[in-house]
């Protein structure tokens, strides 16, 4: 047979009418087709709520996640950082060190311009001297270098500042070290 003569008799080809043998039809159980319809129903309601949590933890992680990676980000410069601030040091001493007629010499000014952009620089990356002269001693913040005995302070004062300390978004980059009241 010819490829047109079998689809032909595909189209033509009419299912029985009459019940089978044996007489009738099997009658569809109306309680059973219930029962089914509500498992199913169940089940979808169950897949559903499945799928939602799922969705909801997904996003979750996705947040924590952005969240974490900006933390990371945040203190990305701090090796960087680390390593600027013995520069800063020895410029603020050179600073201290320089006699007042050469303060107002032109190369002078521009040398410490240069330390004025450093410090607009870490600044700009979120790090702040930690406060000390003159303040309780805080061991979260400061390092105890020398105890002196004085009459004039109070027990745990800090009188003089022997290295800055530094803190980047509140966390301590470098403890200011530091000489305390006994």
């Amino acid at each position: 047979m010819a490829f047109q003569e079998k689809e032909q008799q595909k189209k033509d080809y009419n299912p029985p009418t009459t019940p089978p043998p044996g007489g009738r039809a099997p009658e569809l159980n109306i309680e059973e087709l219930k029962k089914k319809l509500e498992e199913c129903q169940k089940l979808k309601d169950e897949y559903l709520t499945g799928w939602q949590r799922e969705r909801a933890e997904l996003l979750n992680y996705k947040k924590e996640e952005l969240e974490r990676i900006g933390e990371i980000l945040k203190y990305a410069d701090v090796g960087l950082i680390l390593k600027i601030l013995p520069i800063l040091d020895n410029l603020e001493i050179a600073e201290k060190k320089l006699p007042e007629d050469l303060k107002n010499d032109e190369n002078v000014k521009g040398i410490l311009q240069i330390k004025n952009q450093i410090l607009d620089f870490l600044k700009n990356q979120g790090v702040e001297e930690i406060k000390s002269v003159g303040e309780r001693f805080d061991p979260n913040f400061m390092e105890v270098i020398e105890t002196v005995e004085t009459k004039d302070k109070e027990s745990g004062t800090v009188i003089e500042k022997i290295q800055k300390g530094y803190k980047i978004h509140g966390k301590v980059l470098r403890p200011a070290r530091v000489k305390v009241v006994k």
